[in-house]
């Protein structure tokens, strides 16, 4: 149940409708009709985001990640997720299912011939072309996806059908240099150089089911990382 409540708090949160602070824990527990120890589960989640901070006798505080004429890319989100108020939509590319080759299992940890569900798509944000997405999902994890989800928001699908959650990710940021089928799905020259975002997302027992290779080329892009408990280092 906490799990729940945390979706609902960041959604609420994304929706500026806790602007400043977070209700209180008894007024959450009233809300929720559960116990504090649920609710203080389900803030810890939304802490571990990056989202609220906690300041001793006064509550929960809103964190704010905004950065003025920049759009900001929360990492800690466990997905590649753009500040909030912004239209996403999405062009499908590719959508089909494949095995992992060699390169594909020694690159992400999968398994050489694992079938996968392979997505790929341009993403746009208000219209402006945001970044090229290529996607894997294990399809023993996943066993299928909706048009409805890769034109829209894929985890979302996955969690409410699979009950599939991001437990831990892997992230690698860096810049790449594109290459020819890349540039040419972006309308950019080969070998042109783009922040690009590798993941490897696991549930449950540290099981892989997702793996991904994001190219942004969105202008005045940030990316925000949440990171806590700095103080034994």
């Amino acid at each position: 149940m906490y799990h729940d409540i945390a979706d609902d708090l960041i959604h609420s949160i994304e929706n500026k409708l806790f602007k400043q602070k977070l209700p209180t824990e008894h007024q959450l527990m009233d809300r929720y009709n559960v116990s504090r120890n649920t609710i203080r589960k389900a803030i810890d989640i939304v802490a571990q985001k990056g989202l609220v901070r906690r300041v001793q006798g006064s509550g929960y505080f809103v964190n704010d990640i905004s950065q003025a004429e920049k759009t900001v890319v929360n990492l800690t989100m466990g997905l590649s997720r753009t500040r909030y108020h912004k239209e996403m939509t999405s062009k499908i590319v590719t959508f089909d299912e494949i095995h992992a080759d060699e390169a594909l299992a020694e690159q992400f940890g999968t398994r050489d011939g694992a079938a996968l569900l392979r997505v790929i798509r341009l993403r746009y944000v208000e219209k402006q072309l945001y970044s090229l997405e290529y996607a894997y999902y294990v399809k023993s994890e996943v066993p299928s996806l909706s048009l409805k989800s890769i034109n829209h928001s894929i985890f979302d699908y996955v969690k409410q059908k699979y009950g599939i959650r991001i437990n831990n990710s892997d992230q690698y940021l860096s810049q790449d240099q594109l290459t020819s089928e890349a540039a040419n799905l972006l309308g950019l020259e080969p070998r042109t150089a783009c922040m690009t975002l590798q993941q490897s997302n696991y549930y449950k027992n540290d099981v892989l089911f997702n793996f991904s290779q994001t190219i942004y080329v969105y202008p005045h892009l940030s990316f925000y990382f949440h990171a806590a408990n700095q103080s034994g280092n």
